[in-house]
């Protein structure tokens, strides 16, 4: 029997109002293997690196380590009976800083982030992301955590529900809304997928710090050139079947982007039915959804080092909402959508479990990583871009977002 450091998150309310974090150390029972070792753990051997796998569910985080990305040491639950609907690692100067969105049915959602892999956390005070008094919201759901580039460090970006954008410059431990977005004239149009009123994607552009791109459910696509000062919607040719219009300027239920990494201006878009890629920064988009078994899923990947090289895992919809006969499996494209392969080497069949927009994940190993987790909380990860996949988490809750990173120790 062995102990563990196992954080259960909450609040203790003194006069003042003031939040105490609560820790505490968990035994664990004989043969609890995914929750037997310390995060901090490298089976001995700190010369290699380690990579760290992040699982957010709807009741609570676990936090994996791997020496080969195959065999994985986990802790958890973190945050036990909170919904963690976001994750960001950050590695920039060195250091590894994991952030993760909370949300408590009680006290309500907020950001906490750990610099010592989840031995601890913190939140302030007074919370991450508090909506000034002059918007008459309140913070419903943090929906992405996305640190920007090295050349950028400490700047963190969270998109959050209501649909809203915030910046944060101290790492992500204090957030500024995005007025820019929040006064957007079509911002009372913009509606609620079935999962919520989500601003999903956050992706800044590595090579101008200006140029921004966000995505919506629903209301697609925007777009900043001025660092967010100003947004435009960037929609063309993106369906919207569900609309009067089904070409509409803007309004589409865009489900997940990702971003070239060699040219920034391309961009790869899942789709509320229908897959896309951009070769000019937003401005069209084009369908390179033939190919694959169904056009709808809410996941989208893409290399981080080589182009034209992008994952999605289809769903058939609207009305079944289950992977293509039962048979899950994720779909890679080489040639930017111009032909795709079906990888699903280790994955269990039949199974019936949607993969939500954040629940999937690449690292930046060579080769590249490959993870994701399903709505009937098993976990999968590739050590070699998804051609086999090994179940490295079974019977969790519905797994909501999974994060991997390369991290040194």
């Amino acid at each position: 029997m062995g102990y563990v450091s196992n954080t259960l998150w909450g609040y203790l309310r003194n006069d003042a109002g003031s939040g105490v974090k609560v820790t505490c150390r968990k035994v664990l029972p004989p043969g609890a293997d995914m929750t037997r070792l310390d995060p901090m753990a490298t089976n001995g051997d700190t010369s290699k690196t380690t990579y760290l796998l992040a699982v957010g569910t709807k009741k609570g985080l676990w936090l994996g380590t791997s020496t080969d990305r195959a065999n994985y040491s986990f802790t958890g639950p973190h945050f036990l009976m909170n919904e963690i609907p976001s994750i960001g690692i950050d590695t920039r100067n060195g250091n590894t800083r994991i952030l993760v969105g909370v949300r408590s049915e009680h006290w309500g959602p907020t950001v906490a982030h750990s610099d010592d892999l989840g031995a601890t956390w913190t939140e302030p005070e007074n919370g991450a992301i508090t909506f000034p008094a002059d918007t008459e919201a309140a913070l419903e759901r943090v929906w992405q955590l996305q640190p920007d580039t090295a050349e950028r460090p400490g700047v963190v970006w969270a998109g959050c529900e209501p649909i809203s954008v915030w910046k944060s410059t101290d790492g992500g431990e204090h957030f500024e809304l995005n007025r820019g977005l929040w006064d957007h004239p079509h911002r009372t149009e913009w509606g609620a997928g079935f999962g919520g009123a989500a601003a999903h994607t956050v992706l800044p552009s590595p090579s101008d710090p200006n140029t921004i791109h966000i995505a919506m459910s629903t209301g697609g696509v925007y777009r900043s050139t001025d660092g967010g000062e100003s947004w435009e919607p960037r929609n063309r040719g993106i369906g919207a079947d569900f609309m009067p219009d089904e070409t509409p300027e803007f309004g589409q239920c865009v489900h997940k982007v990702a971003r070239d990494a060699v040219k920034p201006e391309v961009l790869y878009a899942q789709n509320h039915g229908g897959v896309y890629r951009t070769d000019d920064n937003g401005d069209t988009w084009t369908s390179i959804a033939e190919g694959l078994p169904a056009d709808f899923g809410f996941t989208m990947m893409a290399h981080p080092r080589r182009s034209g090289t992008a994952w999605v895992v289809p769903i058939t919809a609207d009305s079944e909402r289950i992977p293509p006969g039962g048979q899950l499996a994720v779909h890679r494209t080489d040639d930017g959508g111009a032909s795709w392969t079906r990888l699903a080497e280790g994955v269990v069949e039949p199974d019936y479990n949607v993969v939500l927009r954040d629940a999937a994940s690449v690292d930046t190993a060579e080769p590249v990583g490959v993870y994701f987790g399903t709505r009937g909380g098993t976990v999968y990860a590739s050590a070699d871009e998804g051609n086999t996949f090994t179940p490295v988490l079974k019977q969790l809750p519905d797994v909501l977002c999974v994060r991997a990173a390369a991290v040194e120790l």
